[in-house]
């Protein structure tokens, strides 16, 4: 008897020193959590975002991004790393391109290269000719006289004069290092020191620097209707900034005219962001807020002692489908929700003149709904037999006058 409790005492000794002392690869920091604003007020439980229609992508997931190209495709990144085209109602599905990475965000430049901001590869292009060979446009930035890796480029958008503002999430976590796109996010919010940053790719001298620094995983990025500010989701700290388009080595822990939190204490974790139709911005929250992990701000050793329980025991809250649009002084437009997460990990809207295709981090379609008070427009069809490189036709406009024209604000 006295030998088995040994035993017993000796395995709990050592699960005991496994849990307080294993090493972690996080070095979390203490911060304050706001209060979460619970479903309320304009994000009132709804059910506006459920019964979503489908598009098929084959054995592929995650369409993390959707753009309608300015060839009047629409294009979306996939988990397997490639990037698909596909007319706008989901015909003549095609892998347009594979970057030999992840990525996770992109635009199109003025002449119709795909700009990618690539998990693994940093700023890429993605010529619009046939080749559509890959051009690295910068993997690196010059911090302190040295050049720094780039290592979570996740969003991009390009300016009307040229310039690409993209987000790099963590300077901590690189996801080539640390099992991929989710494992490192997790990393890095758990960790709470606020390493990501905006960064801005000047074509003319090929030049990349820093705009602003100190985001708890900077995510998603759009331009306001203006083009003078940007506009960043800090995924990590429930809130979106805008920030003065020339703006330089902003240290956003400190006070500055040139940045202001526009949305805060969000009931989500905010994710990409999408210019819409008629001054609107779009915003998906790939997971709701977790009471416990806000617990766990102030309590720094409660979050290593996370990462050394198994993986399902994680705090990692439930799929919830929750997108939102705002304007530019950040007030609420709209607020779409599904509770039961049918289609997980909503990350952001794509609204044409008809649709709003809805991004996904893990879903296994592309989700589509109607959009709210479009006419009622024909599906877009492409020519029997086109080639891939042959336009989508464009419908007619229905009856009711209302335009179909494909169009997209980004």
């Amino acid at each position: 008897m006295r030998k088995s409790l040994a035993v017993v005492g000796a395995a709990l000794a050592a699960a005991l020193a496994y849990l307080l002392a294993w090493p972690v690869p996080i070095e979390p920091v203490a911060w304050a959590a706001p209060l979460p604003p619970g479903y309320a007020g304009p994000h009132a439980v709804n059910q506006r975002l459920a019964g979503l229609k489908s598009i098929s992508l084959g054995n592929d997931e995650g369409p993390e991004h959707i753009v309608l190209g300015p060839d009047g495709w629409l294009y979306t990144t996939v988990a397997s790393g490639a990037i698909v085209r596909m007319a706008p109602d989901g015909s003549q599905r095609e892998v347009w391109a594979r970057t030999g990475g992840r990525v996770l965000g992109f635009d199109f430049d003025s002449a119709g290269n795909l700009i990618a901001a690539d998990a693994f590869r940093g700023l890429l292009s993605i010529a619009a000719g046939p080749d559509r060979a890959v051009l690295v446009l910068a993997d690196t930035v010059t911090v302190d006289g040295k050049p720094d890796p780039i290592r979570y480029a996740d969003a991009v958008v390009v300016a009307p004069d040229g310039r690409m503002y993209f987000s790099d999430a963590s300077t901590r976590f690189a996801p080539a290092q640390w099992g991929g796109t989710f494992e490192a996010s997790v990393l890095d919010i758990l960790e709470q020191r606020a390493t990501g940053r905006v960064l801005v790719y000047e074509p003319e001298s090929g030049r990349t620097r820093v705009m602003a620094a100190g985001l708890s995983f900077a995510n998603g990025v759009a331009l306001t209707a203006d083009a003078r500010h940007l506009l960043v989701a800090e995924t990590g700290r429930y809130r979106v900034w805008k920030i003065a388009i020339d703006a330089r080595d902003l240290d956003l822990s400190r006070a500055s005219p040139k940045a202001q939190v526009l949305l805060d204490n969000l009931p989500g974790y905010p994710d990409n962001l999408m210019r819409g139709l008629d001054g609107k911005t779009w915003m998906g929250f790939a997971k709701p807020r977790n009471a416990v992990v806000d617990r766990m701000a102030a309590y720094p050793w409660l979050r290593s002692l996370t990462l050394r329980l198994p993986r399902a025991l994680w705090p990692i809250p439930p799929a919830y489908g929750h997108v939102v649009a705002f304007d530019d002084n950040g007030r609420i437009l709209a607020d779409l929700q599904d509770p039961s997460g049918a289609y997980p990990e909503t990350t952001a809207v794509t609204e044409t003149a008809d649709r709003l295709y809805i991004q996904s981090l893990h879903a296994r379609s592309l989700g589509w709904m109607p959009r709210p008070g479009a006419g009622a427009c024909p599906l877009d069809r492409v020519a029997a037999g086109a080639s891939s490189a042959a336009k989508p036709v464009q419908p007619a406009a229905a009856s009711s006058g209302a335009s179909c024209q494909r169009t997209v604000a980004r």
